[in-house]
């Protein structure tokens, strides 16, 4: 099909939330609604309501394409029927829940490939996704609420969106909306309100939103900059960079910017700018180490971002930085060159300036502004204003000198016209190297000929001594600028030294500091050598893998890269964006070495941990054998005891004897066998060897039958209601978390006991909770560790303190958590809380199965 003919493709509207509730599917519908009343042909491939009235009363009059009932495992599900949206084929299809994941079967996995084919079938869709399913975003809204969500869709589906809107709403309007049972049904209610729902976690998730919201609207300015070539600064969105040299004035520089950026509403970046022949350039203060941790310190302490630039054109490299982030303002130090050697050159301050455009810059003075020339010039590499200089100084002393000589009224005997010339030879060179050293001397001794050797105003020669005088003056010079020329490059050495030296020591901080040390040390090699990817590749089975990358276009094999640095013969450091000339290779080749020591250690450590859980396991078995003898001896001598007496032949026992032996018998036998189980379990946990088979399961039906293995099951009131979402879980080791919890709470916390479960985010929460004497406060965390007796030392109930942890052992093994809680009024609550119930759990554990 040529381009022409092909369909074009349809344009995708998502209604992006902080969380649920918040009114995304209703905005949704209202914009459907408003299309439909303009004429537009729109249909409803899925919508859900979750029984909110006020968006069921939206799809009145919007036409709804019936859904596809699917089974599964014996179960029926319905799913938005793709086949037929496509055959209705009208302008707009609504389809709610971008991340939802299809029931095994379907012709997509994810509903978001189901939306993707609607698009190129040239169909517009709205769409509505939570933030806490952006992938990127999965993990950190895990932390922040303690849920994990199941469900995810790719950021790139989201940013590539025609049209991303917000909804936001406040996080106390949400609560009181939730509150009103605008959201969840009651029972749902008090969960959500004191779990997911707090008003920290809503904050938390409506900042990651607008965050996130605000950087996608960048991205896209960025991108639509670069296509269009532009490099002009936009004040979309204000910026500030400050440029620091790592001087006693840089932390002033930052407190400034700071200041600027805060009553700007502005994002404040800090830059070093590492020159070719300095840390900082030619005209910077030559940071130590020490001053630049405390300026990167400083910067993080008022919230801006660090960055490290490699550029020998030191304004050059500021501003392309400033222009590369959009800054709108430039914060830099006023300069602390003296005044005379400002004369030569205009320094970094006026470059910055004249070459800004519309950057706004801002001069900041300090104490340091304005010093005096510094010897260090006298040393320092020869630049253009000392060429220039020099080229004029060759020129012009000569002259001075055949003036003075010539017009100087006593005037002056041969020697002494010959040591000016010399002097002035000796001058040029050390201003302006050999070259113009080389005119001076050429210039000057013709000069001398002409003017001041006989015969005079002729350039013949007639003495040797004469002769020896012209050819010392140009020996001289050649001298004296060949040793100017050497201490300048020694000195440009030492100054990339210094630079490397820099360099290396932040990869080496870097390396020391970072949980991802690989990935951090490629992100700064990339950016302080201008590239557009680096990459470390490692061979495995004879194939390239990449192994960590920094940037966009990652090499996938070391023939692609611009350089190639090899670390060992399987492991390769490739960078992509420019050639590199050979100084920069000497630091790369350093850092590829950081990395892939940074590679070993990662491996390494990891070889560690499981060396020292087997150690752990092996620990924990002798442990166990240590603690158990008396609590196995104990229901054995029972046993023997209570057999004895049934078999001793000079014993007349009545029925009533008999019965209560036996009685004795069976408890004993059941006290060994749930010892031993726990054992058994502790064992499997320690080693690893515990694999859950998942499968949807109620609490109701678990804690009725964990009630029929524990003792004194009267004194347990349970309150589970059946309507509440399935828990995907082992029942057997559901089982017995909740029969060792409730063991736990009638021996420890006495009856009654209460069992109670609740359904909030996904998560579904059964409260154990008894009215006992608690724990003591801090102890909350060691209340599941193995061998802990929740009585202390004193306590003489039955029991190793093996329950709790077992029950924490495989809660975790089946992907939930358990805590431990005061209860209200005295007393301990444990909370077990364990996934709802999806299809994307379900269709991963049968994958997971079939690996098996």
């Amino acid at each position: 099909m040529t381009t022409e003919n092909r369909p074009r493709r349809g344009e995708l509207r998502i209604y992006l939330g902080a969380a649920p509730g918040v009114g995304k599917t209703f905005a949704m519908l209202g914009e459907a609604r408003r299309r439909l009343d303009r004429g537009t042909d729109v249909v409803v491939g899925l919508v859900e309501t979750h029984g909110r009235a006020k968006t069921a009363q939206l799809l009145d009059g919007l036409e709804v394409v019936p859904r596809r009932r699917a089974g599964h495992r014996g179960r029926e599900f319905d799913e938005m029927d793709l086949d037929a949206v496509l055959a209705r084929a009208p302008e707009v299809a609504v389809v709610d829940e971008l991340a939802h994941t299809n029931v095994p079967g379907s012709r997509n996995a994810k509903r978001w490939q189901d939306v993707h084919a609607l698009l190129e079938a040239g169909i517009d869709v709205l769409s509505t996704v939570n933030v806490q399913h952006l992938q990127s975003l999965n993990d950190v809204v895990e932390r922040i609420t303690g849920v994990t969500q199941q469900e995810t869709v790719p950021d790139e589906v989201v940013r590539h969106a025609e049209q991303l809107e917000l909804v936001d709403i406040t996080p106390e309007a949400l609560r009181r909306r939730l509150a009103h049972g605008n959201v969840y049904p009651a029972e749902r209610i008090d969960a959500a309100l004191g779990n997911y729902f707090r008003p920290g976690n809503l904050t938390a998730l409506r900042e990651l939103a607008l965050l996130w919201v605000a950087d996608q609207v960048d991205v896209a300015l960025q991108r639509y900059r670069a296509e269009q070539r532009i490099t002009d600064t936009w004040e979309a969105r204000e910026r500030v960079v400050a440029s620091i040299t790592g001087g006693p004035e840089s932390e002033t520089l930052i407190r400034r910017a700071s200041r600027i950026a805060t009553r700007a509403g502005a994002e404040l970046q800090v830059v070093h700018i590492l020159g070719g022949d300095g840390l900082a350039g030619r005209y910077s203060h030559k940071a130590s180490p020490a001053a630049m941790a405390r300026c990167r310190k400083l910067a993080e302490e008022v919230g801006a971002t660090f960055h490290t630039v490699v550029g020998d054109d030191v304004p050059a490299a500021l501003l392309d930085f400033a222009r590369g982030v959009n800054a709108t303002q430039l914060v830099i130090g006023t300069s602390r060159r003296s005044r005379v050697a400002r004369l030569f050159d205009e320094g970094i301050g006026a470059s910055v300036v004249r070459r800004s455009g519309p950057i706004d810059v801002h001069m900041v003075t300090h104490s340091e502004a304005g010093g005096r020339l510094r010897a260090g010039l006298a040393v320092s590499p020869l630049g253009l204003s000392r060429l220039v200089t020099g080229w004029v100084l060759g020129l012009v002393l000569p002259v001075l000198v055949t003036l003075v000589g010539v017009y100087l009224p006593s005037g002056l005997d041969f020697a002494t016209d010959v040591i000016a010339y010399v002097l002035a030879t000796v001058v040029v060179a050390l201003v302006g190297g050999l070259g113009p050293a080389l005119v001076a001397a050429v210039l000057g001794a013709g000069l001398l000929n002409f003017f001041f050797t006989p015969p005079l105003y002729t350039l013949n020669v007639h003495t040797p001594q004469n002769l020896v005088t012209l050819i010392a003056m140009v020996v001289v010079a050649v001298l004296v600028a060949l040793v100017v020329d050497q201490a300048a490059r020694r000195a440009a050495q030492a100054a990339r030294a210094r630079t490397e030296a820099a360099l290396l020591a932040s990869y080496a901080r870097t390396v020391l500091t970072h949980t991802d040390p690989i990935e951090r040390l490629l992100a700064k090699v990339r950016e302080n050598f201008a590239l557009t990817s680096v990459t470390l590749l490692e061979k495995q089975d004879g194939v390239w893998q990449c192994v960590a990358t920094a940037g966009e276009h990652p090499c996938a094999d070391p023939d692609e890269a611009d350089a190639d640095i090899a670390v060992t013969a399987d492991v390769h450091l490739t960078l992509r964006g420019r050639a590199l000339p050979a100084a920069d290779r000497r630091v790369l080749e350093a850092v590829a070495g950081q990395a892939f020591l940074a590679l070993r250690q990662q491996r390494d450590a990891a070889a560690a941990a499981r060396a020292e859980r087997k150690a752990e396991a092996t620990e924990l078995r002798t442990t166990l054998l240590s603690a158990v003898g008396h609590d196995l001896r104990t229901p054995l001598t029972s046993i023997k005891a209570s057999i004895g007496s049934l078999r001793a032949p000079d014993l007349a026992l009545s029925e009533e004897d008999t019965a209560e032996l036996m009685e004795a018998i069976e408890l004993s036998a059941d006290r060994l066998a749930g010892l031993i189980d726990n054992l058994l379990d502790s064992s499997r946990l320690a080693t690893g060897a515990v694999r859950p088979h998942l499968r949807p399961v109620g609490y109701d039906e678990v804690v009725a039958h964990a009630l029929s293995t524990v003792d004194d099951s009267d004194d347990v009131r349970v309150a589970v209601d059946d309507r509440l979402p399935s828990v995907l879980a082992d029942p057997g080791l559901l089982e017995r978390v909740v029969a060792n919890v409730l063991d736990n709470a009638l021996r420890h916390g006495g009856a009654p006991v209460s069992a109670r479960a609740s359904a909030h985010s996904g998560q579904v929460e059964l409260r154990i909770v008894d009215h006992g004497k608690g724990l003591r406060k801090g102890a909350a965390d060691s209340a599941f560790a193995p061998f802990q007796r929740l009585g202390g030392d004193r306590d003489t109930t039955p029991g190793v303190g093996l329950g709790l942890s077992v029950a924490k052992g495989f809660t975790e093994a089946m992907g939930g958590t358990i805590r431990a809680e005061d209860t209200p009024g005295g007393g301990l609550t444990v909370v077990v809380s364990l996934p709802a119930f999806s299809v994307e759990r379900e269709s991963a554990e049968r994958e997971e199965e079939g690996v098996r």
